[in-house]
């Protein structure tokens, strides 16, 4: 079955850096896209970044484009998210989903995300 797994989150301080992966099973990777979205505290969920791993297009959202960096590999199954420069206000839970599809028109998180993953917390803080 369809099965998405984050891991690497965890208690961190300001200003490092974290690669968040996530590992999935039971489908073709390139054949999709991958999005990550996150959730802080008493927030929405908003979409970070986005992957179509078919033509290795990307996008991040405004606030996180000069400190992220969406990556897959194919053969491990699993897209990446690296974060650097670690700020308190990136503390969150953070999911990956599965696009229905492989591309986006503008915005990828207009689409339909069909499988999801249960989320890994990062906490920033000192």
């Amino acid at each position: 079955q369809v099965q998405l797994v984050e891991s690497g989150g965890g208690l961190v301080q300001p200003g490092t850096s974290l690669r968040l992966s996530c590992a999935v099973s039971g489908f073709t990777l390139g054949y999709y896209a991958i999005g990550w979205f996150r959730q802080a505290p008493g927030k929405e969920r908003e979409g970070v970044s986005c992957i179509s791993v078919s033509d290795g297009s990307t996008y991040y959202a405004d606030s996180v484009k000069d400190r992220f960096t969406i990556s897959s590999d194919n053969a491990k199954n699993t897209v990446y998210l690296q974060i650097f420069s670690l700020k308190p206000e990136d503390t969150a839970v953070y999911y990956c989903a599965r696009m229905y599809g492989s591309r986006w028109i503008g915005n990828p998180w207009q689409n339909e995300y069909d499988y999801w993953g249960q989320g890994t917390q990062v906490t920033v803080s000192s």
